[in-house]
């Protein structure tokens, strides 16, 4: 191994420690106001498997009788971390804009004995959609009115939905089936009805430094023992879809869990507005990777923003304090969140709708 390579390696290791390893920092009252929403807690919203999924529902105490919904999903290597690394940007976004605020548990690949494949973590972000939408409105949410959004492998998930939510199927994922079929169902309902009826479709989305091509990372050792997220995992590491299938020879089903890949033309389906985040010195998800997926959509003819935030790296949005690699949530994260709130207020509370609904401050 290179001294190249090695120091890269090591660097990976410690900012993939900053994942799990964040400590609580206290919270100034304009980052986390209670008395300005509610909160459900650990909402079971399906079992794949026997595996509970749950998320956290926050509902604006502003009087509106519904808003807008923003998903959240949480960033990791789709191999650690939980909902509670978003607990603070849902706090943030709870007491600073008006949207009901879903923060979605989806499995890790480690977990029912690190059996868990890439097309069931993208089936639970589908289902995580469906389940709002057929039950949000008993938080006051408004199933109409959807964003989703989330932080590297929880940007992933947002770019799945985003691009491939109309390719579902009863059938298994594989190479001859490249479509998902999503952990929660409507009672009476198909995958295939689900699809013909747009039940997947949302309004907007935010993905924060996503990572957007898997069939790359896994030609180059993701499912290996390079990846240091399979050593905090504390399991061996092992294929994507199991250990019968590899990039090499099974490329099509590297790439439709991709987002690179499953861009549709916008003459064929135009995807909701987009904007794309990236830390100026990240070097896990990069400005460049970011940027060149940005050039990606804008040729396919669908409208997306980017924003850079200035001398920040991986995971700027994670809950926590200060640590080597960030100074932390307070100081990190509200100005991203706030560029966030500004772009979701021109979709969702513009000139037109004024009139259903007027957020605070605005």
């Amino acid at each position: 191994m290179s001294v190249r390579v090695s120091q890269k390696l090591i660097a990976s290791i410690a900012v993939f420690l900053l994942f799990s390893a964040c400590s609580e920092a206290p919270e100034l009252l304009n980052n986390n106001d209670p008395s300005q929403y509610s909160v459900s807690r650990d909402v079971l919203w399906a079992s794949p498997d026997g595996f509970d999924l749950t998320m956290d529902i926050y509902t604006p105490a502003r009087g509106a009788d519904s808003y807008p919904v923003v998903i959240i999903y949480h960033g990791g290597g789709w191999l650690i971390n939980d909902k509670s690394i978003m607990d603070q940007m849902a706090k943030y976004l709870a007491t600073n804009s008006d949207y009901v605020i879903c923060n979605v548990n989806y499995r890790l690949l480690i977990d029912n004995d690190n059996s868990v494949t890439l097309n069931q973590i993208v089936e639970d972000a589908f289902g995580a959609v469906l389940w709002i939408k057929n039950n949000i409105s008993q938080y006051k949410g408004d199933a109409t009115r959807v964003a989703v959004t989330g932080d590297s492998a929880g940007g992933h998930l947002s770019a799945m939905i985003v691009n491939a939510g109309n390719q579902l199927t009863s059938e298994s994922y594989s190479g001859q089936t490249l479509g998902f079929n999503p952990s929660y169902l409507p009672a009476g309902k198909t995958a295939e009805a689900i699809a013909q009826n747009g039940g997947l479709d949302v309004q907007a989305a935010i993905l924060s430094y996503g990572s957007f091509d898997l069939y790359q990372g896994s030609l180059q050792g993701f499912e290996t023992i390079k990846n240091p997220f399979w050593l905090m995992g504390g399991v061996l590491a092992r294929g994507l879809f199991g250990d019968e299938f590899n990039p090499d020879d099974n490329p099509s089903i590297y790439k439709g869990v991709s987002p690179v890949y499953t861009i549709p033309n916008s003459t064929e389906r135009e995807l909701p507005p987009q904007l794309l985040t990236v830390g100026s010195e990240d070097f896990l998800t990069t400005p460049a990777s970011v940027k060149d997926y940005m050039e990606k959509l804008k040729v396919a003819g669908h409208s997306v923003e980017y924003w850079e935030h200035d001398g920040r790296g991986h995971a700027f949005l994670d809950s926590g304090s200060g640590t080597l690699w960030s100074d932390g949530f307070e100081v990190d994260a509200p100005p991203a969140l706030d560029v966030m709130i500004a772009f979701l207020n021109r979709i969702f509370y513009s000139k037109l709708e004024s009139e259903h609904t007027s957020p605070a401050g605005f």
